[in-house]
């Protein structure tokens, strides 16, 4: 049992680490390319697809979909969420924002949740908890921008994803030094 968990520990690492690298990558390149719609479109389109695989290979390697539930229902959020970009952007900058906020929310609680679950195995899932809770506020937020009279931009959405990097570096920090103490006990 303990190799397994060190197992799952290690890939928790990897996976919040490589989650964090994306998201500052993403923040970077919508700063970048925040005044080119194309470019920008990519990206708004690119970030919950992201979320969506990223949910998809975690929820694989800690037993698959069946028994990560709340993660399986992140995958499908992502998915649709993806097209609700895609399409949004047809429309407004205002929709793709409001498309954006129910998605936080609605991933924010599934992430709050699979912290919570994965707690008692693994520890260091505060950050993750925290995370999601703030990830549900700021769809909140998102959704109260969207029907504001200043056009959105991809600026908007590029501070949830800071947060998320700086929540997935924070865990993943946590998590090298839990192993840390752990090893040296």
């Amino acid at each position: 049992m303990q190799s397994h968990l060190s197992t799952q520990s290690t890939w928790l690492r990897s996976y919040y680490l490589g989650r964090a690298i994306f998201s500052v990558a993403w923040v970077a390149a919508a700063v970048l390319f925040s005044g080119q719609a194309g470019p920008a479109a990519v990206l708004l389109v690119i970030y919950p697809a992201w979320d969506g695989i990223a949910n998809l290979a975690d929820a694989r390697v800690n037993g698959g979909l069946k028994a990560n539930p709340s993660q399986a229902l992140n995958v499908v959020v992502s998915a649709i969420t993806t097209l609700a970009v895609i399409v949004a952007l047809r429309h407004s900058s205002y929709a793709v924002l409001a498309v954006f906020g129910v998605w936080a929310i609605l991933a924010g609680v599934l992430q709050l949740y699979t912290g919570v679950r994965r707690w008692r195995h693994y520890g260091a899932q505060w950050a993750m908890i925290l995370s999601g809770a703030q990830s549900a506020l700021a769809g909140g937020y998102m959704i109260s921008q969207s029907i504001g009279t200043v056009a959105p931009t991809i600026l908007d959405v590029a501070p949830y994803a800071g947060f998320g990097a700086f929540y997935f570096l924070l865990s993943a920090i946590w998590l090298v030094a839990t192993g840390y103490r752990h090893a040296r006990a």
